[in-house]
């Protein structure tokens, strides 16, 4: 007679496959947002999480990063956050011969000064794949928002004008105050400078363009707009966004942030990785893969609680890119 034990495991075992059938048997046209327009960007698709699998995923995006390149993370907050691990980036950092870069925090926490950054940079393994930029170790510097919906400048740490290109690699999750993190929070939000700066990028994002050193407080759907305004301002500096490429991947999917140091444990099913030229682009077909994901609901809820999709919305009316895309997976 089967133990209760060995019953549930078994329960569990089943739900697993049926899930893993129901993703499997997807359709692009399932998508959304997916379309067979030739002039929508392509968004790439590969299931497989691995070191090998990013870097095919990349070579498929057949974009060469000019001059000095830096790579876009999150070094997570510490101790037990769902940062993306230096193994899984190691190829494709080597690849593009890049420089990991990153901002200080405005909250607090481990990496809200230089030095504590550059601490949890070291214990995260990240030294050991490529060296470390802190891009607002020397303060501020504006970028202009051309025709933005709440902001007219944009404050990124003043080591961007160092690099000629950007390859932002992108853990996408749930957000405590955005909803959902990608390629548009990491552009706006991650490219924000911190609180170690007397000008904060991020306060500036998340008040709305109303302060520039306190972050709460302000309007949601503001704080929706302006991180857009803030992503196309960042893709524009670079060769009018001809110099950036995005990376997502879908794996430890929680619903709170790698900014948060004790996060929800995920409740879904990891789905893959995607690349693309075009920041809305992978972003909506990131949330699309979401939303048909039949385990997502905790997702999903928090994503509209805080009015995640708003943030599409307001990219879509900038000119961010295009929520229109075009699958292709790689097998």
């Amino acid at each position: 007679m089967k133990t209760l034990k060995t019953r549930i495991l078994g329960a569990v075992v089943a739900s697993l496959m049926l899930l893993t059938c129901v993703f499997a048997t997807t359709k692009a046209t399932e998508l959304a947002h997916s379309t067979n327009d030739e002039n929508a960007p392509v968004v790439y698709f590969i299931r497989d999480i691995s070191s090998e699998s990013m870097l095919k995923l990349y070579t498929a995006l057949a974009w060469n990063a000019v001059g000095k390149t830096g790579v876009k993370i999150s070094t997570g907050e510490p101790p037990a956050s769902n940062y993306l691990r230096p193994e899984l980036l190691k190829d494709t950092v080597k690849k593009v011969n890049g420089t990991i870069v990153e901002c200080n925090t405005a909250y607090g926490g481990s990496r809200a000064s230089n030095a504590m950054h550059k601490q949890v940079v070291k214990d995260h393994g990240f030294l050991e794949i490529a060296s470390f930029d802190l891009l607002d170790e020397e303060g501020s510097m504006t970028i202009p928002v051309p025709n933005g919906l709440r902001l007219k400048e944009d404050y990124v740490g003043t080591h961007f004008k160092n690099y000629d290109s950007y390859l932002v690699i992108s853990h996408f999750k749930g957000h405590a105050m955005a909803g959902f993190g990608g390629a548009i929070k990491n552009l706006s939000i991650g490219f924000g400078s911190g609180s170690s700066t007397s000008k904060s990028g991020k306060a500036w994002i998340h008040s709305g363009g109303k302060s520039l050193s306190n972050p709460w407080g302000g309007e949601q759907l503001a704080f929706c707009e302006a991180m857009a305004d803030a992503a196309k301002a960042v893709c524009l500096q670079l060769n009018g966004g001809k110099n950036i490429a995005f990376i997502n991947v879908l794996n430890r999917l929680s619903v709170d942030c790698d900014c948060n140091g004790n996060p929800a444990e995920p409740d879904m099913h990891d789905i893959g990785m995607l690349a693309s030229l075009d920041p809305l682009a992978i972003d909506q077909a990131s949330i699309d893969m979401i939303y048909i994901a039949p385990d997502s609901g905790s997702l999903r809820r928090r994503i509209e609680s805080r009015q995640g999709l708003h943030t599409l919305d307001a990219g879509e009316k900038i000119g961010l890119g295009s929520r229109k895309y075009r699958l292709v997976e790689i097998k």
